[in-house]
């Protein structure tokens, strides 16, 4: 890895130039390397320090330590990239160039996309002033899950509120993992009796494949948690311990009702970065705009995309990054040999839902709800919650991510073919 500065109005060139350096960029990078290890790659990524998102749950659950879910960024970034580490300000798809923050700019043959999406805090009124006191938390902040491992074990009894807001967002599953591990927890201290439990869902349904769904049902039953639907949270008042919940019927009226907590979950709800959303790269919805099956954007040909940032309809998940990151790479690769594309992305998403300190149900599916199973069903049965799976993701899964899918080792991440 070379880290390289640049100078205001400089223009530097490279073959690939790829904007993100989270678990998108890297994993991608490192798959075009293998296969073609002549190509000059560039990641343009300001941060200093790398996370393991997925470990957030379980930080906030008091399985993982904070430490173990973020490295520096010099840690994983390739060695065979140049890295600049500075923010990208623009794209000009129509001349093949970005600027950066300091005002130089790079040209490229061709470009990947994987600067992730936006939580937007502001979206919740009072929300962001809230967070990491009077009991209000998010497993979805940097630093955050800690607090509501706190919050977790000093409740006795009250009232304890899990939100989440409208899709698409990152880990559709994140926010109930949250509650069902503290509810698991309640129960095994002799308390649950005591904690009123509400989750708040925005959607309709408790997860959007109807397979794992009763699986999940019976932990909301064993739990004792009371289901809202359509039920949006859009203000925290954190001194007060006071939260405000727009409800939608089905003739699409809405009602707002406060509800006092001892203890708030709240999730932001989610968008592209404005680089993206307020771009001609974006769809009707802000998200990048790209090919479901080859990732390749739909107007411009030498650009790709990939991780949450992408307007394909799977889950946004680290694992759909896993399956993404060699189909962007071998069709990236045939682009600059002008060569057809082949490879195809099926929309696979993994979501291990954690109904217990101990039991996960795996869930993976690809678009439309189809379900992509990983293991044959003596193994893991992923609509049912089993100890396989909770070994898979509590002690495997955090080395396949350091030490796999960021060096471009594509277990069980073959693409499908045309």
């Amino acid at each position: 890895m070379t880290s390289n500065t640049t100078t205001t109005g400089s223009v530097k060139t490279h073959t690939v130039v790829i904007v993100g350096g989270g678990a998108a960029g890297i994993s991608v990078a490192s798959s075009i390397h293998k296969r073609d290890s002549t190509i000059d790659i560039a990641i343009v990524e300001p941060a200093t320090r790398h996370h393991y998102q997925p470990g957030w749950t379980m930080v906030g659950g008091g399985v993982f330590r904070p430490e173990v879910t973020s490295k520096p960024m010099s840690d994983v970034m390739p060695s065979f990239v140049s890295w600049y580490q500075q923010p990208v300000t623009a794209i000009d798809q129509d001349n093949n160039q970005v600027s950066l923050g300091d005002g130089s700019s790079m040209q490229y043959k061709a470009l990947v996309l994987a600067p992730g999406l936006e939580l937007n805090w502001g979206g919740i009124e009072g929300l962001e002033e809230a967070l990491g006191s009077n009991g209000v938390t998010s497993n979805y902040r940097e630093g955050m899950a800690s607090y509501t491992w706190d919050m977790v074990q000093k409740l006795k009894k009250g009232r304890a509120l899990f939100s989440q807001p409208p899709m698409p967002i990152k880990c559709a599953g994140a926010p109930q993992k949250a509650m069902y591990l503290s509810a698991d927890y309640w129960l095994k201290h002799g308390v649950l009796n005591n904690v009123d439990i509400q989750f708040h869902n925005a959607g309709a349904v408790l997860f959007g494949v109807a397979d794992y769904v009763p699986a999940l049902e019976a932990y909301i039953e064993k739990y004792g948690i009371d289901l809202n639907f359509q039920s949006t949270l859009v203000a925290v008042n954190g001194p007060a311990k006071t939260a405000v919940f727009r409800s939608t019927d089905s003739e699409g009226k809405s009602q707002d009702r406060k509800i006092s907590f001892d203890m708030l979950h709240a999730v932001p709800p989610q968008r592209a970065p404005k680089l993206i959303r307020e771009s001609a790269l974006a769809n009707e919805g802000g998200w990048l705009d790209l090919e479901d099956d080859t990732l390749r954007h739909k107007t411009y040909a030498n650009i790709f995309g990939l991780g949450d940032v992408s307007g394909t309809g799977n889950a946004k998940t680290a694992a759909a990054v896993r399956k993404q990151a060699p189909v962007v790479a071998e069709n990236l690769v045939a682009t600059l040999k002008n060569h057809q594309l082949q490879a195809v992305y099926l929309g696979y998403g993994s979501c291990p839902l954690t109904v217990e300190n101990g039991k996960i149900v795996l869930a993976e599916f690809g678009y439309g709800g189809a379900l992509q199973p990983s293991f044959p069903k003596w193994i893991n049965d992923g609509t049912k919650a089993t100890r396989a799976a909770w070994w898979l993701k509590a002690k495997q899964l955090p080395t396949l991510y350091w030490h796999g899918m960021l060096k471009g080792h594509e277990w069980l991440a073959k693409p499908a073919k045309r």
